[in-house]
């Protein structure tokens, strides 16, 4: 007889759902040497479900990873990619931080809530927008940027974005300014996000003219990165880095090395509440 998936859950998943996120999840546990560690893609897999972190989302990760449904939610609370209401179909980010904003990022962001009639983080009534101010899009170079769920739309201005936002609402098929040929939707996003690719990671352009810019200068006038300084053996025959003002790397082992020290007193290889024996240590 074959058990029903559902049953042992207390999530209002019916049993496909369950099934079908238990294999899923059960491939993201298995990258990790300790399960929980597949939390984080775990939270974007049930929000690829859902459109957002929902209860029967943060109970799956709990019952999955044996861990309280407190903890799963003191993670979903801190990374502002997890939503706790219900997303829109696109998530529209304007960056707001010092570059973009003086180059046109607030009056964009300010354009946008206007036309949409929403604030930060709130979806328009056919639910097709959540709006979001972004701190940074790592996009300077192409300042001031748009993002739709994480694809780039470079150089937006108040006009662009409105126009971009109304293409959506109308279900029009956009193009980015790099990257993918095509935007998907929030859902779709979110499970590529828990590490299952939907192949379209070389679609498209990936770095524009502005980001080789220096590099096509450097190439002309003929310039070359410094070599590395020589190695230097220390008091211990271990080499050591030479730094500014001919200062070098600590020894091994001593105060301010990064590399692996001895354990030295016995906090460092006592067993506690949240460390494991044997194998499970390692």
């Amino acid at each position: 007889m074959t058990a029903d998936p559902q049953a042992a859950t207390k999530t209002g998943y019916d049993a496909e759902t369950v099934a079908a996120l238990t294999a899923d999840a059960t491939a993201i546990m298995a990258r990790y040497p300790d399960p929980r560690s597949g939390l984080l893609p775990m939270l974007h897999l049930v929000q690829s479900v859902d459109g957002y972190v929902s209860r029967d989302g943060i109970l799956f990760c709990a019952e999955t990873l044996g861990i309280t449904a407190a903890e799963v939610s003191a993670v979903a609370t801190f990374y502002t990619q997890y939503k706790r209401h219900p997303n829109g179909k696109y998530t529209v980010g304007v960056c707001t931080n010092t570059l973009c904003a003086v180059m046109g990022g607030d009056a964009i962001f300010d354009e946008l809530s206007d036309h949409l009639g929403v604030g930060h983080d709130e979806t328009t009534d056919d639910g097709a927008i959540t709006l979001e101010r972004i701190e940074c899009n790592a996009a300077c170079d192409y300042a001031p940027v748009v993002m739709v769920n994480w694809e780039f739309f470079d150089n937006q201005t108040p006009e662009t974005a409105t126009a971009l936002a109304d293409q959506l609402r109308l279900g029009d098929d956009v193009v980015p300014t790099r990257g993918a040929a095509s935007v998907c939707s929030f859902k779709q996003m979110s499970r590529i996000l828990a590490g299952f690719p939907d192949g379209r990671a070389d679609e498209g352009v990936g770095a524009g003219e502005p980001t080789l810019a220096g590099l096509a200068i450097a190439r002309e006038r003929g310039w070359t990165a410094p070599d590395a300084p020589a190695a230097d053996g220390g008091a211990d025959g271990a080499a050591a880095d030479a730094g500014p003002a001919g200062q070098t790397s600590p020894p091994v082992g001593t105060p301010g090395s990064s590399a692996e020290r001895k354990p030295a007193t016995s906090s460092d290889t006592e067993v506690g509440k949240d460390k494991k024996t044997g194998e499970d240590a390692k």
